[in-house]
């Protein structure tokens, strides 16, 4: 069986709660997906995605099928239960208070937040691209938790660094901010986004202080992470939690 290898959140949370990034290492897929593409929507051949959805599950030992949501940069999080598993909808985040429903987001740039509170009753996670972000994902997902948002933890993944982050200043402005998350660049009406910086704002204005994010790049390590700005034809990581 092939080695699949994951990074785990940094993070001190309740020990029934599990969670994990994959990486592109130890799958079937061939390139420019190699190896463990987990994304049916890039154009990968479907039977490698599934053998790699099936060896994810198996290595894993998962006690069900991650719920796969239709990402669409969207501000749309669910609140899964094992009645309402969503089919096709777009969905860009999930909670749950379920034990054995597997919540899961796929990036490949895009910065996947885990949350859960203090003692492991409820726990999400949410897929925030620029878009997302700017739009209020992460308001959207801390609102959705029962306890007060001081009593959340919260790690960012693996996401693109801010040296690897241009964006145009109408993207600055949509994002907000303060100017501690930009760095200048030397293109006309461009900047670099620091979006680990961002998320810890957004969270910080939500009253959520318990914070902690990912040393990674996924565009400069591409030995281990897919990543869409410098590839553009990619494959996809995917990041999960569960209660045990």
């Amino acid at each position: 069986m092939n080695d699949l290898q994951f990074i785990k959140p940094d993070w001190t949370v309740a020990n029934n709660v599990k969670s994990l990034t994959t990486t592109r290492l130890g799958g079937f897929s061939h390139p420019p997906f190699d190896s463990l593409n987990l994304g049916l929507h890039v154009d990968d051949d479907i039977e490698k995605v599934s053998r790699n959805r099936k060896l994810l599950v198996e290595q894993l030992n998962l006690p069900n099928e991650p719920v796969w949501l239709n990402q669409t940069h969207s501000t749309n999080v669910i609140h899964l239960n094992e009645s309402n598993i969503p089919h096709n909808k777009p969905y860009d985040g999930a909670i749950t208070e379920e034990k054995g429903v597997v919540c899961a987001v796929m990036t490949a740039d895009c910065l996947p937040l885990f949350l859960s509170n203090q003692d492991g009753t409820q726990v999400g996670v949410l897929h925030v691209g620029w878009r997302g972000l700017a739009d209020g994902i992460i308001e959207k997902g801390v609102a959705m938790f029962s306890c007060l948002p001081e009593n959340l933890i919260t790690w960012a993944g693996p996401s693109i660094s801010v040296s690897n982050f241009e964006i145009g200043l109408e993207v600055k402005e949509k994002l907000g901010g303060t100017e501690q998350a930009y760095t200048e660049s030397n293109n006309k009406n461009k900047c670099y986004a620091d979006m680990y910086e961002l998320t810890k704002q957004r969270l910080s204005d939500c009253g959520v202080n318990n914070y902690r994010f990912s040393d990674y790049c996924t565009y400069n390590d591409d030995e281990l992470f897919y990543s869409y700005r410098r590839e553009q034809i990619t494959g996809r990581m995917v990041s999960l939690i569960w209660i045990r």
